[in-house]
């Protein structure tokens, strides 16, 4: 189980001090005002040594229809991810949450990757980031394999930037896929202090060098 405690107002400096110390915040619900910390005891990473690329996402990489860009849309992409969906009426992302991050992305510490099909916005997804560390928020799709593209393109980027971890907080069926898994508490914050000391840049373009030796020989 996760501990919870109600935070006071928080600024987009102490949410960040949060994230260093292996902490994020999420709401019960989209209209609901409150926040809470969350700090799992089992915590979900894509070890980006070990990512995983199908067989069948390859070919929609290599020869799909989606063309990807990386921070053009950063408030379309979270207000899609706070959007009811199927089998999810409700979500995390609270006005709050939303404008804080709207503040981490100006100031160079949010990033999103956008997943176009047709020059219409179909998937994608956002994060933090910090040091070496990219925290994964959350994603979403309304094409097949649109969010997946989004985050293979990420590890893309953060490959490419020097990164040493990206924090999935939990780990779902989608993910698992990718080879993600959970660790304890203590291991977690082990890799995240060894993440934010690596001197890392996250990368708007991607090398098609970097996304071929991601995504493996055809």
């Amino acid at each position: 189980m996760s501990n919870r405690a109600k935070p006071a107002k928080i600024t987009a400096e102490m949410l960040l001090r949060a994230y260093a110390i292996g902490i994020f915040p999420m709401a019960e619900a989209r209209n609901d005002p409150e926040l809470y910390w969350i700090d799992p005891e089992a915590r979900g990473i894509i070890p980006l040594d070990s990512f995983h690329v199908s067989h069948s996402l390859k070919k929609s990489i290599r020869n799909g229809p989606f063309t990807v860009s990386c921070d053009t849309r950063f408030e379309e992409v979270v207000e899609a991810c706070a959007a009811p969906a199927p089998g999810r009426r409700q979500t995390w992302i609270n006005q709050t949450i939303f404008d804080l991050c709207c503040q981490l992305f100006r100031m160079g510490h949010a990033h999103s990757v956008e997943t176009w099909y047709d020059g219409k916005l179909v998937g994608g997804l956002y994060g933090i980031s910090l040091g070496g560390a990219f925290f994964g928020e959350s994603m979403f799709s309304t094409a097949t394999d649109a969010s997946k593209v989004a985050l293979v393109h990420l590890v893309a980027r953060l490959r490419q930037g020097n990164y040493g971890l990206l924090d999935t907080q939990f780990v779902t069926k989608h993910l698992s896929g990718f080879g993600a898994l959970e660790i304890p508490r203590e291991d977690y914050r082990k890799r995240l202090t060894s993440a934010l000391a690596r001197q890392a840049h996250f990368s708007i373009d991607v090398d098609p060098e970097t996304l071929e030796v991601l995504i493996g020989k055809k």
